[in-house]
C-alpha cells in the first residue's frame, strides 16, 4: 500500500477555520481524515502540510512512526504549532487508515479500551458563538451555565476572569469570588467547574489573587494560570495556592511535558492531538504524566475530526481524566459528516465500534462553508490604558 496524496479541506466555523487532512492511497476507497486546525494559522498550516507532501507521498501509510519521523526529523528545524498542526492532522489520518485496513477501531491499535465511557465537558453554552454571557451580570452568568449543565453534562469550563495584567484589582477579585460562589451556589457540587484564566495574569501574585477567589468553590482545576512555557513559575504557583492547576494545550513536545512532570507544576496536563504530533505525541505525553501521577485532560475546542481523534485516544489511555468539546461552536457541526461517533450519553461520549476514527467528512456538505478570514475574538484584549493584554 503507497500514500498517493495529502489533500486539505477547510471549513469555515466563524472564529476558526477547521484544517481537514485527507490521506489518499492507492487502494480504491482506502483514505484517512485528520485534523490540523490552530486558530488563525490557517495559511500557514495548509502550507506546511504542502510542504510535508512529499516526505511521505509513496510511502507505506501503515508505518506510522516511521514516517513521524520523515516530518519531523528530516526537517531540521524543531516544531512550532504551525508544523506540528501539520504533521499532527498527516498522522491522525495514517491511524485512521490503518484501523479501516485492519476493520478495527483505532482505539483497539492504541492497547485496547480501558474504560467503559469518555467523560467530557463543555463550555458555557456548548460554546455557542454570539450566545456567550459577560461576566459582569452574575444572574445571567448563572441562568446561562445551568443552561449548559441541563443540556445533559456533569462539568462545565467557565471563563471567570477579567482581562489581566501584573495586579490583581481588589474589586475585580471580590467580584470574581461572588461569581463563582454564584456559579457554584446555582449548579450544587454535582457538578465539576473548571475555569480557564488563558494565561491572562502577568504575575505570580495576580494569578494567586484570582485562584485564591475561585478556590472555596473546589474547581477540579484552574486552566493556564500564567502563560505557559515558564514551568519553574508555575509549579511556585502550584505550591502557594489550594486548588488543582492544568497547563499543556500549548505545550508541543515530550520534552516539555517532561519538565512539567518532573517539577510536579500541574495536576492535570491538557495535550492537544491536533498540535503535540497526533497520537503519537499524545501517548508519549500520556505516558510521561502516568509517571508523575498526572492525569491528562486534552484539550479540544475544535471541529468534528478532532473530537473523533480524541475520542479514540481517551479510550486507550489509562490516566484519562475528562475530555473537553466544543460540539455546539456552529449549529451545523454534526452535519458536515457522513459517519459521526460523538454520542453523549450522561455527560460522557459513548465507545465508538467503527473501523478507524469513526468519521468521515461529507466533502459536498463542508463545501457550504469555505475558507474566510476568521472573526477574531481576541482582538477585543485591551487594558483599559490601551495596553494589549493576553487574550
Amino acid at each position: 500500500m503507497k500514500i498517493t496524496s495529502i489533500e486539505t479541506t477547510i471549513v469555515n466555523a466563524i472564529h476558526r477555520n477547521w484544517v481537514f487532512v485527507k490521506v489518499q492511497t492507492d487502494q480504491p476507497g482506502l483514505h484517512g481524515w485528520g485534523e490540523a486546525t490552530l486558530e488563525w494559522k490557517t495559511r500557514a498550516v495548509n502550507g506546511a502540510i504542502e510542504d510535508l507532501a512529499p516526505l511521505v507521498i509513496g510511502e507505506d501509510p501503515m508505518r506510522i512512526e516511521h514516517l513521524v519521523a520523515r516530518m519531523t526529523r528530516f526537517g531540521f528545524w524543531p516544531l512550532g504549532a504551525v508544523s506540528g498542526s501539520a504533521v499532527s492532522g498527516i498522522e491522525q489520518a495514517l491511524w485512521d487508515i490503518k484501523g479501516k485496513a485492519l476493520g478495527v477501531p483505532v482505539w483497539e491499535l492504541l492497547g485496547g479500551r480501558v474504560r467503559d465511557n469518555i467523560r467530557v465537558y463543555t463550555h458555557l453554552r456548548r460554546a455557542k458563538i454570539g450566545a456567550q454571557v459577560g461576566i459582569e451580570d452574575i444572574s445571567a452568568f448563572c441562568d446561562a451555565v445551568q443552561e449548559t449543565v441541563e443540556m445533559g453534562y456533569s462539568a462545565v469550563k467557565l471563563g471567570l476572569i477579567p482581562y489581566t495584567g501584573h495586579d490583581a484589582p481588589l474589586s475585580a477579585v471580590r467580584h470574581t469570588a461572588k461569581l463563582a460562589q454564584a456559579v457554584r451556589e446555582r449548579v450544587g457540587d454535582e457538578v465539576d467547574i473548571m475555569t480557564d484564566f488563558h494565561g491572562r495574569p502577568e504575575s505570580l501574585d495576580a494569578a494567586k489573587a484570582y485562584i485564591d477567589a475561585i478556590a472555596p468553590i473546589h474547581p477540579m482545576f484552574i486552566e493556564e494560570p500564567i502563560q505557559p512555557g515558564d514551568t519553574p513559575a508555575m509549579a511556585d504557583l502550584a505550591r502557594r495556592v489550594d486548588c488543582p492547576l492544568a497547563t499543556g494545550e500549548r505545550l508541543f513536545s515530550p520534552r516539555e511535558f517532561a519538565e512539567v512532570a518532573e517539577t510536579r507544576a500541574v495536576a492535570f496536563v491538557q495535550p492537544d492531538l491536533a498540535h503535540c504530533g497526533g497520537f503519537s505525541g499524545g501517548r508519549r505525553i500520556a505516558a510521561i504524566a502516568e509517571a508523575a501521577g498526572m492525569g491528562v485532560c486534552p484539550h479540544n475546542p475544535m471541529g468534528p475530526v478532532a473530537g473523533a481523534v480524541a475520542l479514540q485516544f481517551d479510550v486507550a489511555t489509562p490516566n484519562f481524566v475528562i475530555q473537553e468539546e466544543a460540539v455546539g461552536l456552529v449549529p451545523w457541526f454534526e452535519d458536515i459528516c457522513s459517519s459521526y461517533p460523538l454520542e453523549l450519553v450522561s455527560g460522557a461520549w459513548a465507545i465508538p465500534d467503527a473501523p478507524g476514527l469513526g468519521i468521515e467528512i461529507d466533502e459536498k456538505a463542508a463545501a457550504k462553508y469555505p475558507f474566510k478570514q476568521e472573526e477574531i475574538p481576541a482582538l477585543e484584549a485591551i487594558h483599559g490604558d490601551g495596553r494589549i493584554a493576553h487574550w
